[in-house]
């Protein structure tokens, strides 16, 4: 007999080649639980999934829901039926103790006898049940005496699997490195985009001020008007710098042209801030003939929309800037919940940020000149991340020149 709590689970899935049991197992042990295997069922095909029984023995009740949460998000369902407990959140603003903390994966939870999806899967969130339905919430939205999930109990997570079959991508399962045949890579960029936008899903670009300065806008720009853009993402030096070059043909006060700072080029910014200002924004500037070229300038002549979130360091900002960041998490999240791809072009925090608000399975790819940026992006726990390690101008030039092929 156990020396402890116990619990029995269950995982189904492709348990070996997945990699799934290797790693609840792993999960137990470093935890300083222990296993019993009490039935492992293998699929006897390549398409039949595998099954397996576990008896889980913890310390003491904590010790062993802590080890439950742990090897949920690996897809191990407790066997009993209990529907998922709820407490009622103390005040606006506040989870109760105990509350489930999300992954990005799919989960369901059970309510009243029978599992419901949470719809809007997102990391770092709690789950609400309401009405027979549950969702993901925020802990700054949550509002006083909401049913919150506590604990482990009555919860499924359904794990992401590597394929059997050819992937989408050839270069999924290989580790960042800047050692790749770039135009293949580029060339299954641009394959997976063309089937986003054919299955209807928005495609995010999560864009860096760097797009600017190597003078990779018009590429992006090109992408916008192809429709390969739904929503873009930055803050407000990408627009700031777009701006600048657009009315100064400087990026940073550096000539976009000659490569070499402009007498007065650091002031440009500055004064392409107050232009935009005195519009009272950037589609009056574009709608009053002040802007007429640049990526901006693009965004809003075709009608895509962009989010620009502030930070602490920003000069003007810009009227379009959302300076409220809870607000501005708002915004993306709604733009999130519906993605299908997201691309993330030189910019780390901006890419973090969006990570954490993507679900598991939305395709997404960071381009980075540095590799510590890609693998701190998947270290934050956007695992499902692809990193190409490349200069951001030459990928979007050749991504650019790929989809308009078509």
């Amino acid at each position: 007999m156990p020396h402890g709590p116990y619990e029995d689970v269950r995982v189904t899935g492709h348990l070996i080649d997945s990699d799934i049991m290797s790693r609840i197992m792993d999960d137990i042990v470093g935890l300083d639980g222990e296993f019993e295997t009490l039935s492992f069922k293998v699929g006897r095909t390549n398409e039949d999934p595998s099954s397996a029984l576990l008896r889980i023995v913890g310390r003491d009740e904590a010790h062993l829901d802590h080890i439950l949460g742990v090897i949920g998000q690996h897809g191990a369902t407790p066997v009993d039926d209990a529907d998922a407990r709820t407490e009622p959140a103390p005040a606006d603003g506040v989870f109760p103790d105990g509350f489930y903390a999300t992954t990005n994966l799919e989960t369901a939870v059970r309510v009243d006898g029978r599992w419901v999806p949470v719809l809007y899967p997102e990391m770092d969130l709690g789950v609400v049940i309401e009405e027979g339905r549950a969702r993901t919430v925020a802990m700054a939205d949550v509002l006083a005496g909401q049913r919150i999930v506590v604990g482990h109990t009555g919860l499924r997570v359904r794990p992401l699997e590597r394929p059997r079959d050819k992937q989408e991508f050839e270069f999924m399962n290989s580790e960042v490195s800047s050692e790749k045949p770039k135009a293949l890579v580029i060339r299954d960029v641009a394959h997976m985009l063309r089937k986003v936008r054919e299955r209807g899903q928005r495609i995010i670009f999560v864009v860096g001020p760097a797009v600017v300065h190597t003078g990779a806008a018009e590429h992006l720009a090109r992408l916008v008007r192809c429709g390969y853009v739904s929503v873009l993402f930055g803050g407000n030096a990408v627009a700031v710098h777009d701006i600048e070059s657009a009315l100064y043909g400087t990026s940073l006060g550096v000539s976009m042209e000659a490569g070499m700072p402009a007498i007065g080029g650091h002031e440009h910014h500055l004064r392409a801030i107050n232009t935009v200002r005195g519009c009272g924004g950037i589609k009056p500037a574009v709608e009053r003939g002040v802007l007429t070229q640049g990526l901006m300038h693009t965004l809003v002549t075709t009608g895509t929309p962009y989010v620009l979130a502030g930070s602490i360091r920003d000069d003007g900002p810009l009227p379009d800037v959302i300076t409220d960041v809870l607000e501005a998490q708002t915004v993306m999240r709604e733009h999130c919940q519906d993605a299908g791809a997201c691309i993330m072009l030189s910019t780390m925090l901006h890419s973090i940020a969006t990570g954490n608000m993507l679900p598991a399975s939305v395709t997404t790819v960071c381009v980075d000149i540095n590799p510590a940026v890609v693998t701190k992006l998947a270290d934050r726990g956007s695992f499902q991340t692809i990193g190409i390690v490349t200069d951001v101008g030459l990928f979007l030039e050749m991504l650019a020149d790929e989809l308009e092929r078509c």
